[in-house]
C-alpha cells in the first residue's frame, strides 16, 4: 500500500500542456504512479494508505517562489502560512544582494542593521553559522517549505572591502572569488546583487563580470537587482544582459519591472531588448509580482554617496543640518541613484512598517499625509522617521503601470516571485497574496494567461533555472511539492488594507510527501529542507 492517491485531479502538470484527468499515487515523498483516466477505465484503480477525493481541484506542482525575503522568517516561524498557504513550496533566499552568509562577526552586526526592515533585526535568531553551508545547514533542521539560497554580493563586498564607494583591489576581488566559490562549492544557486543597494552598488562592472565568470562556471546563476527602474531602466537591464554575456553566466532579472512615470507603457521596449538577447543566444529568464506598487526600506531611497560607510555614517549625515540638505536636494530634485535617478514624489510613498513601536502612527499613512498632519515638509517628516527608527522603515512605492505588470507577465522567459517582506505592522499583500493572485485575478478574471501556462510560469520554468531534475512537474519519480486548489475560487485574501489575510481555494498542499496545509489549514509539519545547487 502507498502512502497516499489524490483521485480524480485535473492535472495541470507544470508543462504547459492541457489538464488530464488522472489518479496520482504518492510514497515517500514521491510521486510513484499516474493513471490517467482512459487507461484506469478497464484496470483496478489504485489504492493507498489515505486517498483524498480531488474531485473539481487541480493537481499542479507546488509554486517555486523566485524572489523571497523569507531568510530568517523561516527560522523565526515555523509556520510560514504566508508562503506555504499560498502553494508555495520552494522559496529562493539570498536576494538583492544582503543576507547573512558568508560573514564574520562585524558583517553580520553591519547587515542585520541594514536589512532589519526586510527581515527585523533577529533579537529571536541564533546566528549559529557564518557560512553559506552553515546557512543552509541551519534551514535543514526543519522549516515549513523548501529553500534555495543565492550569495549575496553586496555582503561578499562588506565582507571583504567594506562600505566604502571604491573600486576592489586586486588582492580584494581574488578573495571575494574565492568566497563565491566555496558558497557555490557548499549549495548555493547563484549569486544576487542589490545595485541600488550599498554597497553593492559600488562594485563595477568589471568586477561583477569576475564574480559571474565564477558562477556560469558551476552551473548557477546571476540575478541582479539591476542599477535603476525608473530613469534609465533600459540601460540597467542591457548592462546586465551584456555583462552576464561577457561572462558566461546565465542572467535572472530580478522583479523585473519598469516602474515610475517615465516608463509608463514601455514594457515593450524591454521585452523586444531581451527577444533580441534571447535569439541570439543568451541565457535570460525573470521573475516579476502581480502588483502595481513596489517595497522596499526608506534609507533605500538615499543617494549612494550619503550611504557609504554603513548605517552608523548614515545615520550621522541625517543628523547634520548641511549634509541633510545636501541629501533632500539629490532626493527631491536631482534625483537620487537610491529612488532609481527618479524626483522622489513622496505622495507615492506609503509608510508600511516601523522597528520602533512607538512610531506605529506613521504607519499606512504616505510621507506627505504624515507631514500634511504635523504642518511640516515630507524631506522633514522622512528624516524624522529615518532618524528615530535607526534606518528600519519600510515602504510601498506606488509607482507602478498595470499595462507594463501584464505584459511582462505574458513573455517566454517570465516566471514568479513575490519580493515578499514579512516584516511591518502594514506589510505588502503580495507577501501573502502573490501566487493565488496569480491564479485568480490574471488568469480565471482576466485571461492574461491561461490556467497552464500560468502553472508553467510558476513551477517548471523556475525549476529549469534552479536545474532541479525532479522538481517543477507532475511526473513519476518527481519529488512530490504539489498543490490542490479551487481554480473556481483560488483568490488572494490579502489586501493592501488586510495584508496578512490568507488565501482561498487551496486546500491542500504537500511538501516532500507531507501536508503543509491540509483542509485549508496549516499542519505542524516542517518537511522544508535546503534545495542545494546540483552539481555540473
Amino acid at each position: 500500500m502507498e502512502d497516499l492517491v489524490i483521485r480524480d485531479a485535473d492535472v495541470v502538470d507544470g508543462s504547459g500542456a492541457d489538464a488530464y484527468r488522472a489518479d496520482v499515487v504518492i510514497d515517500a515523498g514521491r510521486i510513484v504512479s499516474i493513471v490517467k483516466e482512459a487507461a484506469a477505465a478497464g484496470c483496478q484503480r489504485p489504492r493507498a494508505t489515505r486517498e483524498i477525493d480531488a474531485e473539481g481541484l487541480v493537481l499542479s506542482p507546488g509554486f517555486i517562489d523566485m524572489h523571497a525575503h523569507s531568510d530568517l522568517a523561516l527560522l523565526r516561524d515555523p509556520d510560514h502560512s504566508a508562503k506555504a498557504a499560498q502553494g508555495v513550496t520552494l522559496e529562493v533566499l539570498g536576494q538583492d544582494g544582503l543576507s547573512y552568509a558568508p560573514v564574520d562577526d562585524r558583517t553580520l552586526e553591519e547587515v542585520r542593521r541594514a536589512i532589519t526592515g526586510w527581515n527585523g533585526y533577529g533579537d529571536d535568531i541564533d546566528f549559529d553559522w557564518r557560512s553559506v553551508g552553515g546557512y543552509l545547514d541551519r534551514l535543514d533542521r526543519g522549516i515549513a517549505v523548501n529553500a534555495a539560497y543565492l550569495i549575496p554580493q553586496g555582503t561578499v563586498r562588506a565582507l571583504v572591502v567594506g562600505w566604502e564607494d571604491r573600486a576592489a583591489t586586486p588582492a580584494e576581488l581574488d578573495r571575494m572569488r574565492q568566497l563565491v566559490t566555496e558558497g557555490l562549492e557548499q549549495g548555493a544557486v547563484g549569486l544576487s546583487s542589490g545595485l541600488t543597494y550599498t554597497p553593492g552598488m559600488y562594485a563595477r562592472d568589471a568586477e561583477l563580470t569576475e564574480l559571474c565568470r565564477v558562477v556560469g562556471s558551476y552551473g548557477g546563476y546571476y540575478c541582479p537587482h539591476h542599477r535603476s527602474y525608473g530613469a534609465g531602466a533600459l540601460e540597467a537591464y542591457a548592462e546586465m544582459v551584456a555583462l552576464t554575456r561577457e561572462a558566461g553566466c546565465p542572467l535572472h532579472l530580478a522583479h523585473a519591472t519598469m516602474n515610475f512615470g517615465v516608463n509608463k507603457g514601455r514594457a515593450p521596449e524591454l521585452l523586444a531588448l531581451l527577444d533580441r538577447a534571447l535569439e541570439s543566444g543568451a541565457d535570460i529568464t525573470l521573475d516579476t509580482y502581480p502588483y502595481t506598487p513596489g517595497c522596499t526600506t526608506l534609507a533605500a531611497l538615499l543617494p549612494s554617496w550619503a550611504s557609504e560607510g554603513g548605517p552608523e555614517e548614515i545615520l550621522a549625515r541625517l543628523t547634520d543640518p548641511a549634509t541633510a540638505g545636501r541629501i533632500r536636494h539629490d532626493l527631491e530634485v536631482t534625483g537620487s541613484d537610491g529612488c532609481h535617478g527618479v524626483p522622489v514624489e513622496w505622495e507615492t510613498i506609503e509608510i508600511s512598517g516601523v522597528a520602533d513601536p512607538a512610531l506605529g502612527d506613521f504607519v499606512g499613512r504616505t510621507v506627505r499625509e504624515a507631514a500634511d498632519l504635523r504642518g511640516e515638509a515630507p524631506w522633514d517628516t522622512a528624516r524624522r522617521l529615518l532618524v528615530r527608527d535607526r534606518l528600519g522603515t519600510t515602504i510601498l512605492q506606488h509607482v507602478g503601470h498595470e499595462e507594463n505588470v501584464r505584459a511582462i507577465m505574458r513573455h517566454r522567459a517570465h516566471t514568479g516571485g513575490s519580493d515578499g517582506i514579512l516584516r511591518g505592522s502594514k506589510p505588502h499583500p503580495r507577501a501573502y497574496g502573490t501566487f493565488p493572485r496569480y491564479l485568480g485575478h490574471y488568469v480565471r478574471e482576466l485571461g492574461v494567461l491561461t490556467l497552464e501556462e500560468c502553472v508553467a510560469h510558476l513551477t517548471s520554468r523556475p525549476a529549469a533555472r534552479l536545474r532541479l531534475p525532479d522538481r517543477g512537474l507532475v511526473r513519476e519519480g518527481y519529488r512530490a511539492d504539489l498543490v490542490l486548489f479551487d481554480p473556481r475560487t483560488v483568490a488572494p485574501g490579502a489586501t493592501f488594507a488586510e495584508p496578512r489575510r490568507l488565501p482561498t481555494g487551496i486546500p491542500y498542499v504537500l511538501v516532500d510527501g507531507r501536508f503543509v496545509i491540509e483542509d485549508g489549514r496549516r499542519t505542524d509539519a516542517l518537511p522544508g529542507r535546503s534545495v542545494r545547487r546540483t552539481p555540473l
